[in-house]
């Protein structure tokens, strides 16, 4: 994802729009894109603010809110599949993907594989 533009650079964007100046002349002095000066305006505009937007942080899982249910439904069955915990829960009217159980899975350090699929054979 790129960085986003300088404050500086913002700044000078919007006292070039206070004092008159026209799109196209900000858009070829500054070297920035039409897109990039409508959002500015706009926001500048809407909230009096002409700072970039935050970048990053963390999406909430889509499973959060139905942790417990997860639980029983591995620990009654450890060795359940993720298409079987899709399934249960579409029953509950909650529709996820088998990645999204996956990766909240592992966030939440549950097992859902057999380990003894995975041991070696004696010798």
């Amino acid at each position: 994802m790129p960085k986003p533009y300088s404050e500086d650079l913002r700044e000078r964007v919007i006292d070039d729009v206070k004092t008159g100046a026209t799109r196209q002349e900000i858009v070829a002095k500054y070297r920035v894109s039409i897109s990039f000066f409508g959002k500015l305006k706009q926001r500048w505009r809407a909230t009096g603010s002409y700072a970039a937007k935050p970048v990053g942080g963390v999406k909430a899982y889509a499973l959060a809110e139905h942790k417990e249910l997860l639980d029983r439904l591995v620990t009654a069955e450890p060795d359940i599949t993720l298409e079987e915990l899709r399934s249960r829960l579409a029953e509950k009217k909650i529709k996820v993907g088998r990645s999204s159980i996956d990766r909240f899975l592992r966030h939440q350090g549950l097992s859902y594989k057999k380990n003894r699929a995975r041991q070696r054979t004696g010798t």
